[in-house]
């Protein structure tokens, strides 16, 4: 009785933590935002451990962004921390953060839930999150295809891709490069400027 009721408990956190806020944006502001977003934002990803989709350029609505390849153990997992706090540190700024769960490097919880429980629980990650898909190879979402055809695709989990406004590369990091490294932050501080 008490595994279930922890059980139940922890799948409730994990919902609650996992439903952020949608920012209130005018109908005008969206529209145009959603009319100059690039194609290949203008994508439906269903969120981790969720039924609820988000439309990237819609989430974006003009901003520059991180987006990120993660999977939950891989010895890089740990990075989720620094994610997070760049999130916290620039979301004021403008900077939004897109996570997307991967197993493409076979280090993915085979689990939404147990995935979800490592990133919102574990780490605290209050940036969105998307369910797992592929982010490399032929199956690559539509996302990674023009990530790599601007620069090149994930080496690995967490590899870090600093994208304008418009959706161009500014930077990218491989999975060595740590989000409260000095390198990162420089990047994000000249992309935000």
């Amino acid at each position: 009785m008490k595994t279930a009721y922890a059980v139940a408990t922890i799948a409730s956190l994990v919902a609650v933590l996992h439903l952020s806020p949608v920012p209130q944006v005018s109908a005008v502001a969206t529209a145009s935002a959603a009319e100059s977003c690039p194609a290949f934002l203008n994508q439906e990803y269903r969120k981790l451990h969720s039924s609820d989709s988000v439309n990237l350029c819609t989430l974006v609505a003009g901003k520059p962004m991180l987006i990120v390849n993660t999977a939950s153990h891989c010895g890089f997992t740990p990075q989720f921390k620094g994610l997070e706090e760049a999130y916290q540190k620039y979301k004021a700024r403008g900077l939004v953060v897109v996570g997307f769960s991967s197993d493409d490097f076979n280090q993915e919880a085979k689990d939404e839930a147990e995935a979800a429980t490592m990133c919102f629980i574990n780490y605290g990650v209050k940036f969105t999150m998307l369910a797992p898909q592929h982010v490399k190879g032929p199956d690559a979402n539509a996302v990674f295809k023009e990530l790599a055809r601007q620069t090149q695709e994930p080496k690995w989990n967490f590899n870090k891709y600093l994208v304008t406004a418009d959706g161009k590369v500014a930077q990218y990091f491989d999975s060595g490069v740590a989000p409260d490294s000095r390198q990162f932050n420089e990047a994000v501080e000249k992309l935000l400027k």
